[in-house]
Order: structure tokens, then sequence, then C-alpha cells
């Protein structure tokens, strides 16, 4: 992550990670080129209106933006690539999983996926990740929720603004096996593949897209997705295809195994950890899960 001390730094940089100049944002905001410069050299503040526009035409999590356009800032550690956001060099890791486990703490800033507005915002973070060039579609994501609701959820920060989501697609393990197998991959995933879990032998819960802005949620959502684990006395795999390291990493400690990695998509994606299929079991998540819940 990167330190941000002005909100006119963060302007320049966004305009370099999408290639854009200062009149192509200009017309994105409805406003002349002027007010451009004045923003990028700190000269005057984003009025309210203009960050709402802001948090929707940059994508950029409304804190960090809130945070900068002040008469005095609050410094932000904030990396694109990722959409995630720090307040110190302290806070910028994962944290301890521990951490996340001893959490008891709930927040009505976090609800099961319901509406199109939801379903958009997802859409368009989840294209964060590298490795996803065509994001599933609306109707698989409420379809998965309806089976689901447990573990397709959406976050908003203290002002309402979307700041991430846990999406999970229940599949039967015949399904799952191809995917295992790289004969079908998860853009090939329909509605009338998804399944009841509950009615399956030995169901996959697979993780299609954990994404969250900052740290703090990411800890929220991964909190329910424990307790989710914590009930279910059956067997189960838990999978995932992502190509973040930082989620591979979290997932590493709960004892997750790579299936498979693809080392040549990483050269072309030019990400930092190349595409992995990982997985684990009901014996393996039950025994960590023991182990650090009822300590």
């Amino acid at each position: 992550m990167k330190k941000y001390t002005s909100l006119g730094a963060l302007f320049i940089d966004f305009r370099s990670y999408k290639n854009m100049s200062q009149a192509e944002l200009a017309g994105k905001f409805d406003v002349d080129i002027r007010t451009i410069i004045r923003w990028e050299k700190n000269e005057t503040l984003l009025k309210p209106d203009k960050e709402e526009a802001m948090v929707d035409i940059t994508f950029i999590p409304y804190q960090v933006i809130r945070n900068l356009n002040a008469p005095v800032s609050i410094p932000t550690f904030y990396d694109f690539n990722v959409r995630r956001y720090s307040l110190s060099t302290m806070s910028k890791e994962l944290p301890d999983p521990n951490w996340i486990l001893d959490l008891k703490t709930s927040t009505n800033r976090l609800r099961t996926i319901k509406y199109d507005s939801d379903l958009n915002e997802i859409i368009r973070s989840t294209l964060i990740q590298a490795h996803i060039l065509k994001p599933i579609s609306k109707e698989l994501i409420l379809k998965a929720t309806q089976l689901l609701p447990e573990l397709n959820k959406i976050i908003f920060d203290s002002s309402g603004f979307y700041s991430g989501h846990t999406v999970f697609l229940p599949i039967s393990k015949r399904f799952y096996n191809k995917i295992k197998k790289r004969e079908l991959s998860e853009e090939d995933i329909t509605i009338n593949d998804l399944v009841d879990y509950k009615k399956q032998k030995t169901p996959v819960f697979y993780a299609y897209d954990i994404n969250t802005d900052c740290n703090e949620n990411f800890m929220l959502l991964t909190a329910e997705i424990f307790n989710f684990f914590k009930r279910i006395n059956r067997d189960y795999l838990y999978a995932s295809y992502a190509s973040r390291n930082d989620s591979f990493d979290l997932n590493s400690i709960i004892g997750v195994r790579i299936i498979w990695e693809d080392k040549e998509l990483q050269k072309e994606l030019k990400s930092l950890a190349p595409p992995r299929l990982y997985e684990s079991d009901y014996e393996t998540i039950k025994t960590f899960i023991d182990k650090h819940f009822f300590h």
C-alpha cells in the first residue's frame, strides 16, 4: 500500500492507474479541466456531492476519500490493485487468524445480498481479481444467495457505502471434480449447477470471491464464514480459485491444500501470485475451528 496525505496525490495516481488524462477525468465529473487541476494541486476540496461522484467514478472506498478530503487530512494507505486501505503501517497486513476467531462483535453494516445495487457493486469489485476476466451473472449470485444465504453477504461502511462481500456457490462434488481436473472452469458454472447443499452427500462450498476494502471488514466477514462452518457437522469440501496472495495466506492457516496453480497465466496477467485452485475439507476445518473456538 502507498501512503497518501492529500486527495490531489490520490487523483494523480488514479489517473495513472487508469491511464486517463485530466480532460477525460473532467468529463467523468462533468467539470472543466481547471477544476481537476485545482483538485490535483490541493487548491480546493471536493464538495459533498463530488465526494459521492468520486466514489462512483473511481470505485475508491468512501472512507479513503473522506479521510483525504478535509482541511486537515488523515494520512491513509491505499492500494488500487486490491481496493484496500489502512490507517497505519501496523494494520496494513492481515491480522492473526486468532483475532478473527475470537471476534464476537456483530454489526448492522452486514447483511445478506439482496438488491440489484448490491449485485452491481459486487460485480464491479469482483473484476479487481486479476484472473476474473468475465464475472459471473447476477442471476447466478442471486440463486446462490437463495440456496446459501449464510455465506453470500455484503458489508457497508458507516456512511452506507459498499465495503465488501462474500460470494459462495454451493455445487456438487461431481461438478467440482470437473473444475479440479480442469475440464471446466468457474466461468462455466450456471444456475443449473447450483445445488441444495443439505441434500448432497458431500457438498462443495465454492468461495467464488471474498473481497473487502479494509481489514476490519475482512475480519467481520471472515468471522461470519467461520461461524457458519462451526455449525456444519457433516462431510463437505471447501474450495476456491484465487490469484491474491493475502487470500491464500489466510486460507493456508486453516489447512487448505493447493490442487493446481497456473504460473503461465500468472505471467500473462502479471499478478503477484499464480492463480491457484485450493481446497480443504470438513475434518481439517473442524480440527482448526475446535482448536481456536474451544480453547
